[in-house]
């Protein structure tokens, strides 16, 4: 959530309110005041994190408009964690896992924005061939997901939300008398809980910040902390929205300039939240009237004031509902789907969802609402089809696998879907109905696929995996290769049989990049060099990295065949690298070149290509190669004495414009900056292949490398207690991979299309 203006006031009227201080000596602090409860819980002082919030102070890599740098970001999570662990601060993070209906309307105008920001960014490659500056940053898609799983690789506390995050973070931490919590939301200010720390102030080295002091901050506007949630509601928050209480604020605001003749006019939030701070005042008699009186007496509508009802209930924490009564309470309503699924398989889900060891799974079952933010996709980009839709057959097998759907027309359960991409005006869900999965011997109940033992149920996972996906052919590659690399495989085939626009050429950039990626260290990764940016491979890669989070829903449906851990894109995935193979692939670079000179790999990726093709032709679609050579002009932008990349990297030899230019030629060069949620075009920053053709810089696997070139065809082992082995697994026959969207330029109101749309030319 987040009080409109509260923080900006803080820091701008309250100086008193923002505290330097110093985590160490807080700690120490905090321990002393509190020995009988760092004892009883035998952890140390505990910062309680707001995952949410920190995302973009994490995210530090320079490129971030590709698809993530994975392997250097897992580094940067390493370094913060040890940070506050070598002092003996326990460490618990909170991320979001779902979004409450009253938000929704507040999460939609958001992702609207994005949207527009999106455009901005993909408007800015194609005119210049790189990366936007730092005012158009975004996240890499899925960022938030995958640092759930990131921290707990970490053996980090990490738990996802099953209401408003804000909310339990609050009551984790007054609950367990945290020495903090680590955020930037005024929100934290309005909850009675540990004290408000910021992350934005957060400077790791020194571990030092700034706390913002609930206590001061009350007495400078005369208010008790008690009353602190009725002001946040008049002042506008995630569940009351500005505009409806815009008339309570006039009224405020006109009577606090009769007493304050002299306003700064300069800063009208400042008189703003003084003025409506004096009308609540006001209200209170005496400190013992209760909440819910104080809103009968005020002049609104019965709407308006269940609406206020709604907000302060909010931030009322456990143990807290006496304190103002005659306010409505919220109670966590009943599992939406729970008469298709057991009590047993509902707890389990819930505790899979609390502890990030689910995905997916839980908003269907318990919420029957599953939602997406916003991905770099380009709403002029009429050939390539948002992933919404291009996951969406995947996501409908999910869920008919999840609810037993057997395709009768008896009682169909609907998922409610909020997928945020162009031409979506998201004033309503999309009402997805399951689509069943086909399994040898009917289609099992989810009981059996979560509890059940046994190598015949290690089997029916993979295969019920692999069917979701369309792969049922690679059930005997389990075992032969890395999990990962059959993750990859999976994935890319899968995008292959729904995309009708993606080619040879981008096949072999996917499985290439997904063979060399153990290749290489973080710091060779790091220094990747692009000629330019390819807004088309910008797409593709946040298509693959979307891909991935599908997999974790197949996967945790089918009762985790696959290790989590093997399903992560630090394993599978490097925007740069990604980038400069799409460069090469579509230059008509030798195969051996794009797979770095390397035997093993080359051995590997044409193995992989070969299962894909065939696998592709056998449910009647060939790939047809259409290398896309264009390059942006850049001839006002770069130096075209400089040498260019086919000069200077082997193996750039064909179909390569004249002109494309290096960035540099100094390898620690700073890269362009970069933004991140629009969908590509042909110009987009196919991440030159740095690919320093020296097969001797290979040491140092870093971010959780797989190991050298030769051990490719061995199972990895990934420690994962899902994992079940390997068993001998029989062919389930093909299902019929359902509807395939093709594109059609923008895509209005595309979760509704009843047929496909025309193919793009």
């Amino acid at each position: 959530m987040g009080v409109k203006g509260l923080q900006s006031f803080m820091q701008r009227c309250c100086p008193e309110v923002c505290v330097p201080v110093n985590l160490r000596e807080m700690a120490s602090q905090h321990v002393a005041r509190n020995t009988a409860t760092a004892t009883a819980h035998s952890a140390g002082p505990t910062l309680v994190v707001d995952g949410m919030a920190c995302l973009r102070h994490w995210y530090t890599c320079e490129n971030w408009v590709c698809g993530g740098q994975w392997r250097e970001y897992m580094d940067v999570l390493k370094s913060w964690v040890e940070a506050f662990n070598s002092t003996g601060i326990r460490l618990v993070f909170f991320f979001d896992g779902v979004v409450e209906e009253q938000k929704r309307r507040e999460w939609v105008k958001r992702r609207h924005r994005v949207n527009g920001q999106i455009s901005k960014i993909f408007r800015h490659i194609k005119e210049h061939g790189e990366q936007p500056g730092r005012q158009l940053f975004c996240l890499p898609s899925g960022l938030a997901a995958f640092t759930s799983f990131a921290l707990r690789s970490l053996g980090q506390e990490v738990f996802c939300s099953v209401q408003e995050a804000d909310f339990e973070i609050a009551s984790y931490a007054r609950q367990h008398c945290c020495m903090g919590i680590l955020g930037q939301d005024s929100d934290f200010i309005i909850y009675d809980s540990a004290p408000y720390l910021s992350v934005e102030k957060l400077r790791i080295n020194s571990l030092t910040t700034v706390l913002y002091d609930r206590q001061r901050f009350c007495r400078a506007i005369g208010l008790a902390i008690t009353q602190l949630p009725l002001l946040a509601c008049l002042l506008g928050n995630d569940v009351v929205s500005t505009e409806q209480m815009q008339h309570i604020r006039n009224n405020a605001i006109a009577t606090y300039r009769k007493s304050n003749p002299a306003p700064d006019h300069g800063a009208p939030q400042v008189e703003t939240v003084l003025a409506v701070s004096q009308y609540v005042s006001s209200l209170w008699g005496g400190q013992e009237e209760e909440t819910g009186h104080i809103l009968q007496c005020m002049n609104l509508s019965a709407p308006h004031r269940e609406l206020l009802k709604r907000g302060i209930c909010s931030y009322l924490l456990p143990g807290q509902e006496a304190l103002q009564r005659g306010v409505i309470s919220s109670c966590p309503s009943a599992c939406a789907m729970e008469k298709y699924v057991s009590p047993e398989t509902l707890k389990a889900c819930r505790e899979k969802h609390v502890a990030t060891e689910g995905f997916m799974v839980y908003p269907v079952l318990c919420e029957g609402v599953v939602e997406c933010s916003n991905t770099l996709e380009d709403e002029e980009d009429a050939e390539l089809l948002p992933q919404a839709l291009v996951f969406k057959p995947c996501r409908q097998r999910i869920y008919g696998l999840l609810l037993g759907h057997d395709g009768s027309t008896v009682d169909t359960p609907v998922i409610r879907e909020w997928f945020v991409f162009p031409g979506n005006p998201l004033k309503e869900p999309d009402m997805v109905h399951p689509v069943p999965v086909s399994l040898p011997g009917g289609l099992p109940s989810l009981d059996l696929l979560w509890f059940g033992t046994g190598s015949d149920v290690t089997s029916l996972r993979l295969t019920s995996f692999l069917t979701i996906l369309d792969c049922q052919d690679f059930t005997e590659l389990y075992g032969t290769i890395e999990v990962s690399l059959l993750a990859v495989l999976c994935l890319v085939t899968y995008i292959v049989l729904q995309v009708p626009a993606v080619s040879q050429e981008d096949v072999d950039a996917y499985l290439s990049q997904g063979v060399c990626l153990s290749m290489k260290s973080p710091q060779e990764l790091q220094y990747i060099k692009l000629p330019f940016l390819s807004s088309r491979a910008v797409q593709l890669g946040s298509l693959y990295v979307r891909g991935l989070s599908n997999l974790l829903g197949a996967n945790c449906a089918s009762g985790y065949p696959l290790p989590n851990t093997a399903l992560m894109p630090w394993h599978s995935f490097d925007g740069q690298l990604f980038q400069s193979k799409y460069l090469l692939a579509h230059s008509g670079t030798e195969k051996t070149v794009l797979l770095d000179s390397d035997s093993s790999c080359l051995s590997l990726f044409l193995h992989l290509r070969e299962k894909l093709i065939e696998t592709c032709r056998k449910q009647g679609r060939v790939l047809q190669s259409r290398p896309r050579p264009n390059a942006p002009d850049l001839s006002r932008k770069k130096n075209t004495s400089a040498p260019g990349y086919r000069e200077t990297h082997a193996g750039w030899t064909s179909g390569c414009r004249e002109g494309w230019r290096t960035t540099g030629e100094v390898r620690g060069e700073q890269r362009h900056e970069g933004g991140w949620r629009e969908r590509g075009e042909e110009r987009r920053g196919q991440s030159e292949h740095d690919n320093r053709e020296r097969l001797g810089e290979r040491g140092g696997h870093g971010g959780g490398g797989h190991g050298g070139g030769g051990q490719h065809f061995h199972p990895h082992s990934y420690p994962d207690h899902h994992s079940g082995g390997r068993h001998n697994m029989s062919h389930p026959p093909r299902q019929s991979r359902g509807r395939s969207y093709r594109s059609r330029g923008r895509y209005q109101l595309a979760p509704r299309w009843s047929q496909s749309p025309a193919p793009g030319t």
